[in-house]
C-alpha cells in the first residue's frame, strides 16, 4: 500500500479493495462571502471500485465553512454531508430474508442522516420483526422479547445487543411501543442499523449457508451410495 492508500468496501459488489489515487476524483466549489454562512466549499469526493467486475462509483458530497489560513482549509464539523450515490449506507442482503424486514432496514438507513428518530423507529420494528420470525418469540413489548432471547442465543451477540440497548435514549425507547417516534442521536440511529446487519448476518445468512452445504453432504452421499449400487456386478 502507499501513503495514500486505504482499504475501502464497495456498497454495490461489498468487496473489500484498496483504493488508490487513480480510483478517486475530489474538488472543492467555494461560495461568495456575501451568503448568510460567511465563505463556505462545497466540497464533493467520487470513489470508483475497481473490481473489474464492478467499477461502479459512488458520489459524497460536504458542505464546509472556511477558513482563512495560508492554505485557505475547510474546517470544523460539516455543516451537510450528503451521500449522493448511492443514495443510501443500505448493505444488499439476500431475497430470502423476509421482505418486510429488509425493508424497514433499507428505509431506516435511506433517511437515517435526515431524520434519526424516524430511523430509529423503523429499526426498531425490524429488530422486533427478526426476532419474532427467526427465534418465534412473540410478546407485548420489544424488551421482553430481548429479555428471552437472552438465553438463546451465544454470549456476543447479546453483549452487542445489550451494549447497543444500554446507550443513550434507546434502552428507554425499546421498552415502549416501537412505532412510537422519539428523540435519538445520529449516532445512536446508525448504531441501530449496524446492530441490524449484523444480526441479519449472522443468524439468516448464515443459517442460510450452513443449510446449503449440508445440502450438498446429503447429495454427494445419496450419489455415492447410488454409484455403489449401479456398480455392483
Amino acid at each position: 500500500m502507499g501513503a495514500n492508500d486505504y482499504s475501502w468496501t464497495c456498497p454495490y459488489c461489498r468487496q473489500i479493495a484498496t483504493i488508490k489515487s487513480d480510483n478517486v476524483s475530489s474538488d472543492t466549489h467555494y461560495f461568495d462571502k456575501s451568503n448568510k454562512l460567511g465563505e463556505i466549499g462545497l466540497h464533493t469526493f467520487v470513489t470508483v471500485c475497481p473490481n473489474s467486475k464492478c467499477c461502479e462509483f459512488t458520489i459524497k458530497a460536504t458542505l464546509y465553512k472556511v477558513e482563512y489560513n495560508p492554505g485557505r482549509t475547510l474546517v470544523g464539523k460539516p455543516i451537510l454531508s450528503w451521500n449522493l450515490k448511492p443514495q443510501s449506507s443500505a448493505k444488499p442482503f439476500p431475497s430470502y430474508i423476509p421482505a418486510s424486514i429488509l425493508q424497514d432496514y433499507e428505509e431506516g438507513c435511506e433517511i437515517c442522516s435526515l431524520s434519526p428518530k424516524a430511523s430509529a423507529t423503523l429499526s426498531r420494528r425490524c429488530l422486533q420483526g427478526i426476532i419474532r420470525d427467526y427465534w418465534g418469540i412473540s410478546k407485548t413489548r420489544l424488551i421482553d422479547e430481548i429479555n428471552e432471547l437472552k438465553e438463546k442465543i451465544d454470549s456476543t451477540t447479546w453483549q452487542a445487543i445489550d451494549a447497543v440497548r444500554s446507550i443513550g435514549n434507546i434502552g428507554a425507547h425499546m421498552e415502549r411501543d416501537i412505532n412510537l417516534i422519539v428523540d435519538v442521536e445520529p449516532e445512536e440511529a446508525d448504531l441501530l442499523l449496524r446492530l441490524i446487519e449484523v444480526l441479519l448476518d449472522e443468524w439468516y445468512i448464515r443459517r442460510h449457508e450452513r443449510e446449503e452445504h449440508m445440502q450438498k453432504v446429503i447429495s454427494a452421499a445419496k450419489a455415492k451410495v447410488v454409484e455403489k449400487t449401479t456398480s455392483k456386478p
